[in-house]
């Protein structure tokens, strides 16, 4: 990884092969661990090179992370090249990552579980104990959608203040102990 320090490699290193395990190419993560560290937008070209992958490669990843909404191209003043940044709001960044993730995954999952309920009512080879579990399932993903649709509202300065509140939210809230 041409002129990355050592901390900075291991980094991107790092977020390519935890990536990976949530399902996302190495690479296309690497790319974002690049953006995320560089302090001005860069081009394909320098990606290609910092990397040392296929330009190809790289542009296949800005696509991907350009649908994830957590990547911009950019044009510079002189410069007739596309550049591209991350945002650097690491929870804005999140936000999006949740975004993508509840559309891609949750969304669709939630219409799978109403047409089996709905299909579940009307079979009777479908027992009453798989109704109830698909049942349990879809109230579960139905309330936590609900939910993150409000959260994602919330300004960043509270979701922050709550997520520091840790266990004392519970307090606050009397439940528990």
């Amino acid at each position: 990884m041409n002129d990355l320090s050592p901390v900075e490699q291991k980094f991107v290193l790092h977020w390519g092969e935890m990536s990976a395990r949530w399902g996302i190419n190495r690479t296309v993560a690497q790319v974002h661990a690049l953006l995320f560290l560089a302090p001005e937008p860069l081009n394909a070209e320098a990606i290609q090179q910092k990397l040392g992958v296929a330009r190809s490669n790289v542009s296949t990843s800005l696509r991907e992370l350009q649908g994830w909404g957590i990547v911009k191209l950019i044009h510079l003043p002189g410069d007739r090249r596309d550049h591209f940044e991350t945002k650097k709001d690491v929870w804005e960044l999140f936000r999006c990552v949740l975004d993508e993730r509840k559309k891609r995954e949750v969304d669709p999952t939630l219409a799978v579980l109403r047409e089996c309920l709905e299909e579940a009512s009307k079979d009777e080879a479908t027992s009453q104990y798989s109704e109830d579990r698909l049942r349990d399932l879809h109230d579960f993903f139905d309330t936590t959608s609900k939910w993150y649709t409000q959260f994602r509202t919330w300004p960043i300065s509270a979701v922050t203040k709550l997520a520091r509140l840790g266990d004392r939210a519970l307090k606050l809230l009397k439940i528990g102990d």
